[in-house]
């Protein structure tokens, strides 16, 4: 049914990169091919190989360089009159926008891009724009807004046989169900998530949907092992890969894993060193997730319960500025589950 996990974002001399190629190959096969077209005086090139390498910085976390590389894809496109070149460069800056926090940049960035994308006749760009939107929205907690756009999308994607985007999908779905708390539904969609990257070689889709399953395995079962030998695995392919972004979620998630074991030196050190990643890359929301971990990690092992409570208050700002709307939320249950009272730190973020 599924053909083998393609990357649309590599184009024009790029077309050869594999779904699986290592960031770091990409940058550099990319640079010395956008160099190459700048020479050449060819401005479609240009574009191409540069949304390559933008995408390549995005990933690696190197947030000032893929703003730049996209902008300037961006500009090539419009020089060449490629509309659905521009669309494409819009893509990557919307999703750049999203990995910061800013969502509402986000929205409008990868909305022109759905747009372009339509207009210039290119389907796989307009349904990558579509997608990002509904996890902008997803991100947001905004699940009643985007689920009917993450079932439409899933429907579009297995009807054209794409691996990469049905997975991408299925994974979305399943975070919607695990937040919601139903862990049976969400761990059979990333289960069959898993399988399909499997077989299409899509390796950061897998790495991603086993981290799902970990996640599921261990707030519905308590299996701590199974989790994190699951975390393991997908480590691996995220190291093989230079999968930054997505490192430092998985060391967050295996943090998760150990607080809810009641391992909390373990937590305390993992989320430590997701906090330090993700503020490499300039990645608030990771930053603030793995703060609120950190929080929970230090109160456990016995940290002033005023500092705590600060921590906490602070972390809820910040949750809320991003534009996280169920930042209260998370704020309210860790206070609850550390015996604070909520209503302080609600009247602080206020």
């Amino acid at each position: 049914m599924y053909g083998k996990a393609v990357a649309p974002e590599y184009q024009g001399a790029l077309t050869t990169l594999s779904v699986n190629s290592s960031l770091v190959d990409v940058l550099a096969t990319g640079t010395e091919q956008l160099r190459a077209a700048e020479r050449a005086g060819q401005p479609g090139e240009v574009a191409r190989c540069g949304l390559a390498v933008a995408e390549a910085h995005r990933r690696l976390g190197q947030v000032r360089d893929a703003d730049r590389a996209w902008k300037a894809s961006y500009r090539a496109a419009r020089d060449a009159g490629d509309t659905a070149a521009m669309a494409w460069a819009l893509w990557s800056g919307g999703t750049l926008a999203r990995q910061r926090g800013a969502f509402a940049l986000a929205r409008r960035l990868l909305g022109l891009a759905a747009e372009l994308g339509e207009r210039g006749d290119d389907i796989v760009v307009r349904g990558y724009s579509l997608a990002g939107l509904a996890e902008t929205g997803r991100i947001q907690g905004d699940y009643e807004a985007v689920g009917r756009l993450h079932e439409q999308l899933l429907a579009e994607a297995r009807r054209r046989g794409e691996a990469r985007h049905t997975v991408w999908a299925l994974e979305g779905i399943a975070q919607m169900h695990r937040n919601s708390g139903a862990y049976d539904r969400a761990y059979a969609l990333f289960e069959e998530a898993a399988q399909i990257a499997a077989r299409a070689d899509d390796r950061r889709g897998h790495a991603w949907a086993l981290r799902g399953l970990a996640d599921v395995v261990s707030v519905r079962d308590g299996d701590t092992e199974r989790a994190l030998a699951l975390l393991s695995e997908a480590e691996k392919t995220c190291r093989a890969m230079n999968l930054t972004s997505a490192l430092a979620y998985n060391h967050k998630m295996r943090g998760n894993v150990h607080y809810r074991a009641g391992r909390y030196t373990e937590a305390r050190n993992l989320y430590e060193q997701a906090l330090a990643e993700f503020r490499a890359m300039s990645e608030p929301r990771g930053e603030a997730l793995a703060r609120l971990g950190l929080a929970k990690s230090l109160a456990r092992l016995g940290r002033d319960r005023t500092e705590t409570a600060a921590e906490l208050a602070d972390l809820a700002r910040t949750l809320e500025r991003i534009g996280l709307r169920h930042a209260r939320e998370m704020v309210a249950r860790a206070e609850e589950e550390l015996g604070l009272d909520p209503r302080r730190t609600l009247e602080a973020v206020r």
